[in-house]
């Protein structure tokens, strides 16, 4: 079979089967399809029912319109609208992860699949979910489907397969489970950095410091960035974070090591990928302007899904809180605005700063569990950039609200003082953070057993809980970790 990457409105026209697959903004897409004339073909192509499937943004074209940094007009095919959730119940938004389907009538495409809308597009929906209220998850009518979610990072590849060949079937029926909501997810994270040979290697920090304390003081080596995310996606990983943590040092679309390592990921691992580390505006020597937006546009095309910004977050979020004032001109507003604010995870770093009390300083602080070392009852969470090596006058809390109203996602909340400790997560600041944002919150550094994943699920509103150290050294596999979390009533995907 061969397959051709649509260029003009008559290769849609001639299309005899047609994909749209969709990681954006609404409005950038559909900006997109009428400047190219490409939006008539689409509708033309789909009101002759012809075969279709729509991914994610290709399903929410086909309404009358979308509330993302609108209202925007779409194709108007399918009666409705396509909003955003309510984050008031206490759900996070964006709706990130593994949900549970449910499906309404025969889709075909679902077939190997184990098991918000109104009455007048009732008869499009083939499935749902339900994020405190039930939400179109797929629809069909004759040869038209399509997905909100990315099949290729869900179920592998049987729908596009049962898509493309109609009259295929899978050997084996997939196991049936008893999923039934969002489920709490674990991610793997692989340090990337070059060792002293000029090698890419998966490393670990004990406090972000990755070198072995030994005479010849080498970068720890854990492992190939390729293979070991392979394994982790066979161990039953959610997600696999790249942080590329020698990025603040080299130009980004020059570091074609990681654009390649991400190529070769994406070829055979089917969960979310984020990469992170660089991504940020540019000048080259010769004098030419690269802005981030370029940057991370060519790490999706690499096989990204989301990526993730550290520093450059931070000094967009002090710029913000002076002035009040958003630029559109930092890269987190630029790629959330073209890619959706579900593909910008910010990743922040910050360091433990005791308190003998909250009034000392004018950020948030937080009464420990534990007191710190010289008694000290209170913290506040200074954040730091350039990879942990220097503070800024902002703090974790300040800079998570800044950034979920600047356009994130998602954030990675990483702890410096317990990064590699395996004592477990900083759950007074998991718990501070969570509880500011509305925004899904991925805890970080840390974790040394499955209770420790257990516990920062059952104390926090954490989303999702990342590790490194446990998994690259085989301490804790992953399984053993869903396992226990399913144990203790946690829901997980298995």
């Amino acid at each position: 079979m061969s397959f051709l990457h649509v260029q003009s409105p008559e290769d849609i026209l001639n299309a005899k089967r047609l994909i749209v697959p969709g990681v954006g903004a609404f409005a950038a897409m559909m900006d997109v399809l009428n400047n190219n004339g490409m939006a008539e073909a689409l509708s033309t192509y789909i009101e002759k029912d012809r075969p279709f499937l729509g991914i994610c943004l290709g399903l929410q074209l086909v309404f009358e319109s979308s509330e993302e940094n609108g209202p925007v007009r779409g194709l108007g095919l399918i009666p409705g609208v396509v909003g955003r959730f309510d984050s008031s119940n206490g759900f996070r938004v964006p709706h990130i992860g593994w949900n549970a389907l449910d499906i309404k009538k025969d889709s075909v495409i679902l077939d190997d699949i184990a098991h918000r809308h109104s009455e007048e597009n009732k008869e499009w929906i083939s499935s749902t979910c339900n994020y405190g209220i039930d939400f179109i998850s797929s629809v069909r009518r004759g040869n038209v489907h399509a997905v909100q979610f990315h099949p290729e990072k869900n179920v592998g590849l049987s729908i596009l397969r049962k898509f493309l060949l109609p009259n295929s079937s899978m050997t084996k029926k997939p196991l049936e489970r008893k999923a039934t909501k969002l489920a709490k997810r674990v991610i793997a994270c692989l340090d990337v950095r070059t060792n002293d040979n000029g090698d890419l290697v998966v490393t670990k920090g004990d406090q972000y410091d990755v070198r072995e304390q030994t005479k010849d003081n080498e970068v720890r080596n854990l492992g190939k960035p390729v293979e070991l995310a392979g394994q982790y996606y066979l161990d039953g990983a959610d997600e696999v974070s790249f942080l590329n943590i020698t990025g603040f040092r080299d130009f980004p679309l020059g570091d074609l090591p990681m654009l390649q390592i991400l190529r070769y990921t994406s070829e055979n691992v089917f969960v979310p990928l984020t990469v992170g580390g660089g991504i940020r505006d540019f000048t080259d020597a010769n004098g030419r302007y690269y802005s981030s937006l370029e940057v991370a546009s060519e790490y999706f095309r690499s096989g990204a899904d989301k990526i993730s910004i550290g520093s450059d977050a931070v000094y967009a979020a002090e710029e913000y809180l002076k002035t009040g004032i958003k630029t559109g001109k930092s890269s987190l507003e630029q790629i959330s605005r073209v890619y959706g604010n579900q593909a910008v995870v910010v990743s922040i770093d910050p360091r433990r700063q005791y308190l003998k009390s909250p009034d000392e300083v004018e950020f948030k602080a937080v009464k420990l569990q534990n007191l710190g070392p010289n008694g000290e009852e209170y913290a506040w969470y200074q954040c730091t950039v350039n990879g942990g090596r220097e503070g800024r006058p902002i703090g974790a809390y300040e800079l998570a609200k800044a950034v979920e109203e600047l356009g994130a996602g998602e954030i990675l909340l990483n702890c410096i003082d317990c990064d590699g400790q395996g004592k477990g997560f900083d759950i007074d600041l998991i718990k501070l953070v969570s509880n500011a944002v509305g925004i899904p919150v991925i805890a970080s550094s840390g974790a040394g057993t499955p209770n420790h994943f257990s516990e920062v699920f059952e104390k926090t509103n954490a989303s999702a809980a990342l590790a490194a150290g446990i998994f690259h050294r085989k301490e804790v596999p992953i399984q053993s970790v869903k396992e226990h979390l399913l144990k203790e009533g946690i829901e997980v995907r298995m």
